[in-house]
This record gives C-alpha cells, structure tokens and sequence, in this order.
C-alpha cells in the first residue's frame, strides 16, 4: 500500500472516530486538511471519489447509486439544499445524503478544503457553492 494511501486511510480514521453527529463534515475536513488531503473529487452517480493529496491522488470506488443507464435528474437547487441541510443537522446517513443529491440533479462536488468550500455541478453546467466552517479539532 504506497504512503499516499495509507496516509489518507488513517486520516479518514481519525475523521469518523471524532467526528460528531451534527455538522460532522467540517470536522472531517478538518482531520483530512491536516493530513495533507487539499481536495476531494465526487463522481455521481458512480459514488468515484478522487483525493488529491500531497502524497499524490488516490482514486477510491464507491457503489452506484443507479444499475445501469438512468435519465439525470435536472438539476434542484432548493432540492439540493434541503439534502445539504439534513445532513449538517445529522438527520441522514452519508449514502441518503448521496442518493439525495443525485435526484436532485447533482453529478458531481468538489470539495476544495484549503478553500472550505463545495461545488455541487449539474449535468449543464449548473453549480451551487457553499462554503462551510473552520473548525477545532
């Protein structure tokens, strides 16, 4: 396992292990900035995930939210935030957030943690920015 891999394994560790249930994300981001991770690349519906890391980038499969060819939701911005705003409040799963956003027309987030920042993409073009809190780990 090279050290990029391994590196970011043990920062998404620590992430979980003290991340709380509320506003969770931000304290992963955090654990993950600290480990060297500057962004996080999401491919949906595929569930792809790309690091980029100072170790280098790290591709990480995921499970599909769809089974074979699927029509893309258009694109739902109040949709997308009410998803956004259940996670924060800890009132859904990752993959609920993940399906969540598919229908609401999401096919892809960068999260850029040097920025704190997330841009949520449509199929056409279409982007929603939000940015989230520095936080104490």
């Amino acid at each position: 396992m090279s050290d990029a891999i391994e590196n970011l394994k043990a920062a998404q560790e620590r992430g979980m292990a003290g991340r709380p249930k509320e506003g969770g994300f931000p304290y992963l981001a955090e654990t993950l900035r600290r480990a060297g991770i500057t962004r996080n690349l999401w491919h949906l519906p595929s569930c792809q995930s790309i690091y980029l890391t100072e170790m280098g980038p790290v591709a990480v499969p995921g499970t599909p939210l769809i089974d074979g060819m699927a029509e893309v939701p258009p694109f739902n911005r109040e949709a997308l935030i009410s998803a956004l705003r259940a996670d924060q409040a800890g009132r859904s799963t990752f993959p609920e957030f993940l399906q969540a956003s598919w229908k609401a027309g999401v096919v892809g987030y960068d999260i850029d943690l040097i920025g704190r920042t997330c841009t949520y993409h449509g199929a056409g073009g279409e982007t929603y920015v939000e940015s989230y809190p520095e936080v104490e780990l």
